[in-house]
C-alpha cells in the first residue's frame, strides 16, 4: 500500500522534481511554485546550512532547521535580489578532492530579457540560447571561479519558474 503524501510532502517533491530537471537539462526553464520558499523546503534541513540577505526570506530559512551561515561557509546561497557581486568571490567553490562542497547560488533573475547567452555542455543537445537581466558583470565572475569540477552551481529563479546552470555548462555571452 503506497503511502500518502500530505500537501507539503506533495509540494516539496514536485519542487525537488523540477530542480533535478533543471539542472539535467540547463537553460531550460522549468515551472515552479513557491519561489526561494519552496526551494529552500525542498533542500533545506537539519544537516545543511544556507545563507541570504533578505530579512524577508531569513525566518523561512530558519524554520527549515537549517544552520544559517556566513555567505562564504553555506552550501545553500538564496539572493533574492543580487545587487554586489564582489562578495561573491568568497562563495564555497570546492576543491579538486571535494567538489562536492561547493555552493549552490539561488538568485533571483527575470528571464527571456536582458543579456543573451549561448550555453553549450552536458545536457545541452548543441547550444540553447536565452536571456536573463542579471549584470553582464556576474557571467565575468562566474568565468573566473568556475574551473571544473571547482566551482558553483547556480538556480535562476523568477516569478513561477527555475533555470538551472551547472558549473559544467559553458555560457558566452553574445
Amino acid at each position: 500500500m503506497a503511502a500518502v503524501q500530505t500537501p507539503f510532502e506533495a509540494a516539496t517533491h514536485a519542487t525537488f522534481e523540477a530542480l533535478m530537471w533543471a539542472f539535467s537539462y540547463p537553460g531550460r526553464v522549468r515551472a515552479l511554485q513557491g519561489g526561494f520558499r519552496a526551494i529552500a523546503d525542498a533542500l533545506l534541513d537539519l544537516e545543511t546550512s544556507a545563507f541570504t540577505d533578505d530579512t524577508a526570506l531569513e525566518p523561512h530559512l530558519r524554520a527549515t532547521g537549517a544552520k544559517l551561515k556566513s555567505l562564504g561557509n553555506a552550501e545553500y546561497v538564496f539572493l533574492p535580489k543580487l545587487t554586489d557581486l564582489e562578495p561573491l568571490r568568497d562563495v564555497r567553490r570546492g576543491s579538486t578532492l571535494s567538489p562536492d562542497h561547493a555552493a549552490t547560488l539561488m538568485l533571483g533573475a527575470k528571464l527571456e530579457t536582458g543579456t543573451q547567452l549561448r550555453l553549450t555542455g552536458p545536457g545541452i543537445q548543441t547550444a540553447l540560447e536565452l536571456r536573463t537581466d542579471l549584470p553582464l558583470e556576474f557571467w565575468r565572475l562566474r568565468d573566473e571561479v568556475i574551473a571544473y569540477p571547482i566551482g558553483w552551481d547556480v538556480l535562476l529563479v523568477d516569478a513561477s519558474s527555475v533555470l538551472g546552470l551547472p558549473r559544467t555548462t559553458r555560457i558566452e555571452v553574445i
